[in-house]
């Protein structure tokens, strides 16, 4: 049954090679310099879901830019695809591909496939039935994203049980149940994600020098400043003594270094000294790798700002 993105991808990828042949069929994302896979019916060039190319160097760069047709029965005759540096790397003799767009029309991702042969010239008579199943799952896509803010609301609800009493943010175990369900959004649809680790500089200091309530003043403050720069959609919790974690939802590489920035500003602002790491989500890590990464990042700047002090 048909319900959902991940089900219509794959049965659409199969009834297209029934129909056109071609050994491998793939459903894509594309994020900045990066063509993720997100679903595959490969049969002959060792593809899977998950793999990360270059989006410049493909054919569907190509064709999302006009230069070369959707359908192309012999890739040798179209020098926009010929020329693309994949070929070198891969055998490709013919491709046909149409692009899965937003309601906005900004670019999701591709609909293609590739053939280490070329196919007869009659494949082109079926551009219209692609254009529409294309059309058909960016309507879907569209439909299944358009949700995921009720869902995220709905399960942030259901973690309510699980705040720190002191701050109000997530605790240990409401960051482990949001960050498990996040990270399946990201390998369903490919997004991208950040996540920061954040260690308090004074919170003994604060506790031994000024009495508890003082410390407690501080871990407060912290968490003031961190829900002043987060968005709705994205989580904040304190993991536990003075150590907090961010996760920030569908956020690339860019606006996670601005949003760093904004993060080192207000807690300056809320006098809160801290030591910060950060990582990136992406294909081949996923959140909580990312998170054990962040740590790291985190220790590294710890131990440099006490070499300094």
């Amino acid at each position: 049954m048909m319900n959902d993105f991940a089900a219509a991808s794959k049965a659409t990828m199969q009834f297209l090679r029934q129909r056109l042949g071609f050994k491998l069929w793939m459903v894509t994302r594309t994020d900045g310099k990066d063509w993720i896979v997100l679903f595959a019916d490969d049969h002959g060039y060792d593809v899977k879901a998950g793999q990360v190319y270059s989006w410049a160097e493909t054919l569907c760069s190509r064709m999302v830019e006009g230069q070369g047709p959707h359908i192309a029965p012999d890739v040798a005759s179209e020098p926009a695809y010929a020329q693309a540096p994949i070929t070198d790397k891969i055998t490709v003799g013919a491709y046909v591909g149409v692009p899965l767009r937003r309601a906005d029309g900004t670019l999701f991702g591709t609909l293609c496939a590739i053939d280490p042969e070329p196919q007869p010239e009659r494949i082109r008579d079926d551009k219209d039935m692609l254009v529409l199943m294309g059309e058909l799952l960016g309507g879907l896509l569209e439909a299944e994203l358009a949700g995921t803010e009720a869902v995220r609301k709905a399960e942030r609800m259901d973690v309510d049980i699980t705040r720190d009493e002191l701050t109000g943010l997530y605790n240990r175990r409401g960051w482990d149940m949001l960050m498990v369900r996040e990270d399946e959004r990201c390998r369903r649809y490919g997004h991208p994600a950040c996540v920061v680790s954040i260690d308090l500089d004074d919170l003994r200091f604060y506790n031994d020098t000024q009495g508890y309530a003082s410390g407690d003043a501080l871990l407060i403050r912290c968490s003031k400043a961190l829900k002043e720069v987060t968005r709705g959609s994205d989580v904040v919790a304190r993991m536990g003594g003075d150590e907090f974690a961010m996760l920030m939802v569908e956020c690339d590489y860019f606006d996670a270094q601005a949003m760093l920035l904004r993060v080192q500003e207000t807690l300056a602002g809320y006098d809160v000294r801290a030591s910060i790491g950060m990582a990136m989500r992406k294909p081949g890590i996923d959140l909580e790798e990312a998170l054990a990464i962040a740590d790291a990042e985190m220790y590294r700047a710890k131990r440099s700002r006490k070499v300094l002090n």
